[in-house]
């Protein structure tokens, strides 16, 4: 099983009926996997803070969701993650794509590198951070913990759990 087929499994086993994207080159494969799903609906979103609004709103219907999106716009979340999302007890797993680190081709994405786990434990978001695919083994638990303690998950992904840019 592939790694993109593999992590929508893990979705779908944790029963999440609703996944929102924003576009990513890392997290193509995975994207184009949830949109051929027949267990998720899929609604790709413009921005990262409208994914979470989606989201929020799947969770007030009695539905678990999930967003896909860049670190790189982590920051045009932040009032949505703590005014709606931890305030309303909202779990919310966030595959995130990590750019900006090693090997990364474009300058621009490492500023945001910087500052991204520092801004997730700053919201006291737990945060995974997965290298390799092997690491892809705790996602199933890590679904788990977020829908059991209602709170979002950060699960970053690299280029080198990725393979490469």
């Amino acid at each position: 099983m592939s790694i993109d087929a593999k992590i929508v499994a893990d979705l779908v086993k944790n029963d999440v009926k609703l996944v929102t994207t924003v576009p990513c080159k890392q997290l193509a494969g995975v994207i184009a996997e949830v949109d051929r799903s027949e267990d998720i609906y899929h609604i790709p979103a413009n921005k990262e803070d409208e994914g979470i609004g989606i989201c929020a709103g799947a969770f007030m219907g009695g539905k678990r969701a999930a967003i896909i999106m860049q670190n790189t716009a982590l920051g045009v979340t932040v009032n949505t993650l703590v005014t709606l999302t931890q305030f309303y007890r909202m779990p919310l797993p966030m595959l995130i794509s990590y750019r900006g680190e090693l090997g990364e081709p474009v300058a621009c994405q490492v500023e945001m590198a910087v500052h991204t786990k520092a801004l997730l434990n700053q919201l006291h978001i737990p945060t995974y951070h997965f290298h390799h695919e092997s690491d892809a083994e705790e996602l199933d638990k890590i679904l788990q913990y977020t829908f059991m303690c209602n709170k979002p998950v950060a699960i970053l992904t690299d280029a080198t759990f990725w393979k490469g840019y």
